[in-house]
């Protein structure tokens, strides 16, 4: 990440991750076409009921170990090979204690969270159900993916992607099996989920036992180093926060869809998996920004921090741009692949049109955040984004909406909050990026 033409590297530590990303997604959708097939729309209701809840409560977690990434690869460009081991340990200790947390906080706080939702009565005995059954491998899930955070540091992104073609495999077979043999519906889709993460952070932590070097994990290492988890948390925890908030507002929108009805909420449901699917190739050049970011700059090598922004802007929302009018554009053979309920259809499609369509606006602001993050700045672009989203949205919600309701008057808070979003980070970015260099230069 030090030496060399930069496009091409990029783009190598992108695609994996990208495909890691999408083949999950892949998987998690397969889940939703059996419930949605060959049980019935509420229960593909129920799990879609869950999906910003679920987010809210784990990306606080999940930002942590983007602190992690950012951390230890500043400490590679540094070729401070004590501080980073000591990160490496700090990250797997932080792992399993937010494991812990999570399962406790989510069996806990979630349930009474559907009903404050106003979830509605014929799906919220199901949607409880696969809740507490999901968080039961929240400690897998975190193993996995603080594991993984480790591993995309130094630059692997294919390991991650190996061990997720497996474990979604798994996923899908026993998806299937509980489904449509044993009838199980949403709690056969939760066990699958739980087994295929357990798996999953069971071969990570094999794999990171037969490293070598600084990435070796030894039980009797792991310990959390103050400066280490400081330097983590500094960057870590303004992400967290931000996908958390962002998470929250989307709560709101998520009770405001489901005054709809059944219909509303699976239809929603799907068109945020179709979201996910682009998100995560916009999120693979936000993964790469941080990481080379991180390296270079710690290295002290500016210009090529410059060139990295340029080729993750480009190509980040080249990709997205790409992904999001495919479905548009094959919206009808996409949804037939979920549901044959016409309701459904007609509120994804039109979620699709109003959200889906315009989602590539996003890069203005995710792929700044993430340079600003590989040079040690989290908090700035975490409290923009908090705002020019979350609370805008919530404004949407709570001034606009009464006066001009509807189902894709509410979506239209998605554009509008990524263009005025975009517009406060990409402008501080700019400002932020002239101190960052100076120092250096000093």
């Amino acid at each position: 990440m030090l030496h060399g033409p930069l496009l091409g590297k990029i783009v190598m530590f992108a695609l994996p991750y990208a495909a890691t990303g999408i083949l999950e997604q892949l998987f998690n959708s397969i889940n939703v076409a059996v419930v949605g097939r060959f049980a019935d729309s509420h229960a593909l209701a129920a799990v879609g009921a869950n999906t910003f809840l679920i987010n809210l409560i784990i990306n606080l977690f999940m930002g942590i170990s983007v602190g992690a990434n950012a951390v230890i690869s500043n400490y590679i460009g540094r070729r401070d090979r004590l501080a980073a081991r000591r990160a490496v340990n700090t990250t797997i200790a932080l792992s399993l204690i937010g494991g812990v947390l999570l399962l406790i906080i989510g069996l806990t706080v979630a349930v009474p969270m559907l009903r404050w939702l106003g979830t509605p009565a014929d799906i919220i005995d199901d949607a409880a159900l696969y809740l507490r059954i999901y968080f039961l491998g929240a400690p897998f899930f975190m193993v996995y993916n603080f594991g993984a955070a480790i591993l995309r540091s130094k630059g692997d992104t294919r390991t991650p992607l190996y061990i997720l073609c497996v474990a979604g495999l798994i996923n899908v077979g026993v998806s299937m099996l509980t489904v449509i043999v044993f009838r199980l519906s949403v709690v056969g889709v939760a066990l699958a989920t739980l087994i295929a993460n357990a798996f999953s952070s069971c071969v990570i932590v094999w794999l990171l036992h037969r490293e070598k070097g600084i990435f070796r994990l030894r039980v009797r290492h792991i310990y959390i180093y103050r400066q280490e988890l400081k330097r983590i948390l500094a960057i870590g925890l303004p992400a967290g926060l931000q996908t958390m908030v962002f998470s929250f507002s989307n709560i709101f929108v998520q009770s405001s869809i489901n005054k709809f009805g059944y219909a509303a909420i699976a239809g929603a449901s799907l068109s945020v998996t179709f979201d996910a699917y682009c998100y995560y190739l916009l999120s693979a050049f936000c993964a790469a920004a941080i990481t080379f970011t991180g390296q270079n700059y710690g290295a002290g090598q500016i210009d090529r921090c410059r060139r990295i922004f340029r080729i993750c802007l480009l190509l980040g929302g080249a990709a997205i741009f790409i992904g999001n009018m495919l479905f548009v554009v094959f919206e009808d053979p996409v949804t037939s692949l979920f549901t044959t309920d016409p309701k459904v259809v007609f509120y994804c499609k039109w979620r699709m049109h109003v959200a889906l369509a315009f989602q590539w606006i996003a890069t203005s602001y995710e792929i700044p955040a993430a340079c600003m993050r590989g040079f040690g700045q989290s908090l700035l672009p975490a409290v923009l984004t908090i705002v020019g989203t979350c609370f805008l949205r919530l404004a949407w919600i709570f001034f606009v909406l009464p006066h001009w309701p509807g189902y894709g008057h509410l979506m239209l808070c998605y554009p509008i909050s990524w263009i005025i979003t975009g517009a406060l980070v990409f402008t501080t970015y700019v400002i932020a990026r002239r101190k960052a260099y100076a120092v250096v230069h000093a």
